[in-house]
C-alpha cells in the first residue's frame, strides 16, 4: 500500500501552475501542525494514488486540485473548503463555504482554474523540495 499513515491529508495539486504553487508555499507554513502532505498531479505518487484507491473515474478532468483525506478524494470547491477546514483553529470558518450551493462555489472555483495560467503564469517544470521540506513534499 502507497501510504503506510493511517489517515494521511495529501493535497494533489498541479506542479506547473503558479497560483497552485504558492497556495502550497502558503500552507507549508501556516499548516504549523504538519497536517498536510503534498504532491504533484503530474507525480507518479499522484498517479500511484488515484490507481490504487480506484479514484480514476472520480478524479478524471481535473487538472488543478484535489485533496485526499485519507478515506475519500475531495474535488473544485470541496477540496479548497476541506483543505482549509483540515487546518484546524480559525481556518475552520472556512467551512461556512458549504452554505453556498455546490453548484455556485464550483463555478466560481471553474473560473480560477480555466484561467489560473493566464491570471499567474506557469512553470515549464514541478518545483523540487527543499531537504527541509523532502517529508511533507511526495513524489
Amino acid at each position: 500500500m502507497i501510504l503506510e499513515e493511517a489517515r494521511v491529508s495529501i493535497l494533489l495539486f498541479d506542479g506547473v501552475c503558479n497560483l497552485c504553487n504558492g497556495t502550497v508555499n502558503l500552507l507549508l507554513d501556516l499548516d504549523t501542525k504538519r497536517r498536510l502532505k503534498y504532491a504533484s498531479l503530474q507525480s507518479e505518487f499522484a498517479r500511484n494514488l488515484i490507481l490504487e484507491h480506484h479514484l480514476e473515474e472520480e478524479t478524471r478532468g481535473i487538472d488543478s486540485i484535489l485533496f485526499w483525506d485519507g478515506a475519500r478524494i475531495y474535488s473544485k470547491s470541496n477540496a479548497v473548503l476541506k483543505i482549509a477546514s483540515s487546518l484546524g483553529g480559525i481556518w475552520r470558518i472556512f467551512g461556512l463555504g458549504y452554505l453556498v450551493p455546490g453548484w455556485i462555489r464550483n463555478k466560481i472555483y471553474d473560473l480560477v482554474a480555466k484561467n489560473r495560467y493566464r491570471w499567474f503564469g506557469r512553470q515549464e517544470a514541478c518545483r523540487m523540495p527543499t531537504p527541509e521540506l523532502k517529508d511533507r513534499i511526495l513524489g
